[in-house]
């Protein structure tokens, strides 16, 4: 009634794999031992020693199929692997080169055993990801809720009606230009909710229902829809504030977001038990998007021709002179300079080699995850980062599966949690999987050639493909979805601070104290992550050119000359609480950290040099 597969029930190796090809043909075939009494009666053709050499696949007409062309067949039972056949019959090369490693493997069953459980442990069965996507998109609702919280607090200073930047002036001169010059075409390139309102109140409702729907994403309750809601609030936010949201991590956010959208499950109360099976489409997609993260950071190192990097010498100065350094990164700055080397060579091979380990068999995919972890780990120690290391750990669960979580779970005893697990299922609804093919299909050709082109390989592409590449990547880059990576490209080699100060008479200054960045000598950096300070941030990036390439901060001088209480709330202490001072000025130093010997004696962290005036003395007209 349907087709047998014979195999050699006494071979681990066998056993193993006939496990992971049964799970995914299901009863659509048969399995039975060549050992099993009665299996030459049932089939007189069958040879004894045929079956010691190879699988036998008996066909419902009683045709025998052997070795590799037993394997493809039995494979195109099940769903969505017919290609696999179509690839041993019909591209050249393939049967041949299959056939001979077949017979490689079948000479040296016990050996390939052991690279099995090598490679793979216990688990050679196709893999689930129930309670992976169940960890991963409870993760994401957090980081969610922490980016839109902590963008709540600032808000007002920063894009409110009284902020450095207003969002109001922004949409009000996209409406005077973009508009006038693109007509609806405006709405696309500037996607962002506040075409219909960019009041203050409306930023606040965009920060809290972002808040909201992250907290729907945490409880797992219309995950789809939540996701949705979280990126295009985000996204909004992010299009009228690009001067304090332009991050890696922001565009990451969106990113993984918009993948996680297709890959939740489409149901409306949380239930782990009755889930869809997790898409392998999008879970690759993700496990794609870890990938260009990770790689992209080396090679862009490489490839931008910094000798600081070349030379290993990178990590000597950057604990130093990164933008917000932590207490801790200031013990890593005192390590030798031999063990910055190390670190820097160590930094460089998780970086550019354990990224393909990403695509590697299972057990390589767990170690690329500890390691991922564990950098994501260090670099959170020693710098505050925001919400990206928590991101980036997010993405690393993606390369685990319910197995190894499920282990997880017994060492830390979740045993209710382990319970509700779900049943194995093989393939998702159909429906779902051809509607987010061409979503998918845009998105890998765009990451493949974006990818490409980072790592500097020279391809020349047919004019076809060109053609579709920039029309596609036109048409999807107004929404941050679709990114390029690579952080530190270019270390920084020293830090300069800016000072803001006060005066009322142009004799006295005072100095505004911000509440993360360096300022007084004696203070010791802090922790701040997963929180982000955008107006500390923003400042250092100031300090690596001048205020003619940083508008926003003659901006920023003229709120303090008004005495904006939105934009002073953003700032640690305020000099001149009575009144706002008449002149406002911007001096640069250059800060070191301080040694041992120097911090027992001063208790100072920090040390500087004056370097110059930053801005012009600035007052309002009267």
């Amino acid at each position: 009634m349907k087709p047998v597969m014979i195999y050699d029930g006494d071979c681990n190796f066998c056993r193993r794999w006939i496990s992971r090809w049964q799970q995914a043909t299901g009863d659509r075939l048969e399995y039975v031992p060549f050992q099993e009494p009665g299996v030459f009666e049932r089939f007189p053709n069958l040879r004894h020693e045929d079956c010691e050499r190879a699988v036998q696949l008996i066909d419902t007409d009683g045709q025998i199929h052997s070795a590799a062309d037993a394997v493809f067949r039995a494979l195109a039972f099940a769903p969505r692997r017919h290609w696999t056949l179509w690839l041993y019959q019909e591209v050249p090369g393939v049967k041949p080169i299959t056939e001979w490693f077949y017979r490689l493997v079948a000479r040296h069953r016990a050996g390939f055993s052991r690279l099995t459980r090598f490679l793979w442990g216990q688990h050679v069965e196709v893999p689930t990801h129930y309670l992976t996507r169940w960890v991963f998109l409870r993760l994401l609702g957090l980081i969610y809720l922490i980016a839109f919280v902590s963008l709540w607090t600032q808000v007002d200073g920063l894009i409110g009606s009284n902020g450095v930047v207003p969002a109001a002036d922004f949409m009000e001169a996209l409406q005077r230009g973009s508009v006038a010059h693109n007509g609806w075409g405006a709405y696309w390139l500037a996607p962002t909710l506040c075409w219909f309102n960019s009041t203050d109140a409306f930023l606040h409702f965009l920060c809290a229902g972002g808040a909201l729907l992250s907290v729907l994403v945490i409880a797992g309750i219309a995950t789809p829809l939540a996701l949705f809601g979280c990126w295009a609030f985000y996204l909004s936010l992010l299009i009228v504030s690009d001067v304090f949201l332009s991050f890696q991590w922001d565009i990451l956010l969106l990113e993984t977001s918009f993948l996680a959208i297709f890959f939740a499950p489409f149901q409306i109360l949380p239930r782990l038990s009755r889930e869809s099976p997790p898409p392998r489409l999008w879970l690759w997609l993700l496990r794609w998007l870890l990938f260009r993260l990770m790689l992209s950071s080396g090679v862009v190192k490489l490839t931008s021709g910094d000798p600081s990097w070349r030379n290993l010498t990178a990590l000597t100065v950057h604990y130093e002179t990164q933008p917000l350094p932590t207490w801790i990164g200031w013990y890593a700055y005192q390590l030798p300079a031999w063990f910055q080397k190390f670190s820097c060579g160590v930094m460089f091979g998780i970086e550019l080699g354990v990224p393909v380990l990403i695509f590697a068999p299972r057990r390589l995919r767990f170690v690329a995850c500890w390691v991922f972890m564990a950098f994501m780990g260090l670099i959170a120690l020693t710098g505050n980062y925001c919400f990206f290391n928590l991101l980036t750990v997010a993405l690393c669960v993606l390369l685990l599966d319910d197995a190894a979580l499920l282990e997880w779970c017994r060492v830390i005893r979740l045993g209710r949690w382990v319970k509700a697990r779900p049943g194995p299922a093989a393939v998702g609804p159909r429906w779902r999987f051809w509607m987010s093919l061409p979503v998918a299909a845009a998105i890998l050709v765009v990451t493949v050639m974006q990818q490409i082109h980072v790592c500097r390989i020279r391809v020349k592409w047919p004019r076809s493909v060109r053609r579709v590449y920039m029309n596609t990547f036109q048409s999807i880059a107004p929404f941050r979805s679709v990114n390029t990576y690579g952080l530190f490209a270019v270390m920084t080699t020293s830090r300069n601070e800016i000072i803001v100060e006060g005066s009322n008479d142009g004799l006295t200054w005072r100095p505004y104290e911000f509440k993360y960045k360096p300022g007084k000598l004696t203070r010791r950096p802090r922790f701040v992550e997963p929180f982000q300070p955008r107006l500390d941030w923003q400042m250092w990036f100031a300090a690596l050119g001048d205020y003619r390439n940083n508008p926003w901060f003659i901006d920023f001088c003229i709120r303090l000359l008004q005495g904006s209480p939105e934009v002073l709330a953003l700032l640690k202490e305020n000099p001149f609480p009575d009144a706002p001072p008449r002149y406002i000025r911007a001096v640069v130093y250059r800060y070191h950290f301080t040694d041992f010997a120097t911090r027992r004696a001063t208790g100072q962290w920090w040390r500087r040099e004056f370097e110059g005036a930053y801005c012009p003395i600035l007052s309002l007209r009267q």
